[in-house]
């Protein structure tokens, strides 16, 4: 189905358009939809950034913070493609901003169009 995808019983998400081998077809096209969340990066989560920058390794809280706002993200996206009467929304890209005077916040962004599929 496409290096992303994922799919419940009443939701299909993709990057890609289904393969009408596995009985998915699109039925209607409904319009782009996206989803944005912005998270603040905050003054605990930068100090122990700076360290494990000096150590090595990976910056836990960062990757909890960045995943929790792509799942919000998603989210938004997934409910304006329900608002349409959408069952799936393919096509899905990713877009990560660093926003504020000091690069202080960064938003995930995702956009994608919203589908009927039979």
């Amino acid at each position: 189905m496409g290096w992303f995808s994922k799919q419940d019983a009443n939701f299909h998400l993709s990057t890609v358009l289904p393969n009408e081998s596995q009985g998915l077809r699109v039925t209607a096209w409904l319009g782009v939809v996206h989803g944005e969340a912005i998270i603040g990066a905050n003054i605990f989560r930068d100090m122990f950034s700076s360290v494990r920058d000096v150590v090595g390794g990976r910056a836990g809280g960062y990757e909890r913070a960045l995943s929790g706002a792509r799942d919000a993200a998603m989210e938004d996206l997934i409910e304006a493609a329900r608002e349409l009467g959408a069952n799936g929304v393919v096509g899905i890209d990713f877009d990560y901003e660093v926003l504020g005077e000091t690069n202080g916040m960064m938003m995930v962004a995702v956009s994608g169009t919203a589908v009927k599929l039979a």
